[in-house]
């Protein structure tokens, strides 16, 4: 069975941390772009960043620039994201996501797995 299982989320100040990890069974995810994406209560889903296959290319959403950071580890089978500097508006449930083939994409509608959510919320 594919699965995708995300942890490490929690509740955290402004201006902390938190490592978000998805770790994969099922499937090897070499040959898969990946990428975290999020949904806050009200809004729609919306991609965060997303690492292509060998982790040479990256985007991220202007909103995150310079604060999140998407990385993989093919051998553990997992994506990470950290996310530094964290904003109450960064509050919301974060999915990975695989999709088949190299190129990295922020759009929902291109991804073929999800893993089920992990809630991070940003508040004092």
């Amino acid at each position: 069975q594919l699965q995708l299982v995300e942890s490490g989320g929690g509740l955290v100040q402004p201006g902390g941390s938190l490592r978000l990890s998805c770790a994969a069974s099922g499937f090897t995810l070499d040959y898969y772009a990946l990428g975290w994406f999020r949904q806050a209560p009200g809004k729609e889903r919306e991609g965060v960043s997303c690492i292509s296959t060998t982790g040479g290319s990256t985007k991220s959403a202007d909103s995150v620039k310079g604060r999140f950071t998407i990385s993989r580890d093919n051998a553990k089978n997992t994506v990470y994201l950290q996310m530094n500097s964290l904003k109450p508006e960064d509050t919301a449930v974060y999915y990975c996501a695989a999709r088949r083939g190299s190129s990295c994409r922020l759009d929902y509608n291109a991804m073929d797995y999800w893993g089920t959510g992990t809630l991070v919320t940003v508040s004092s």
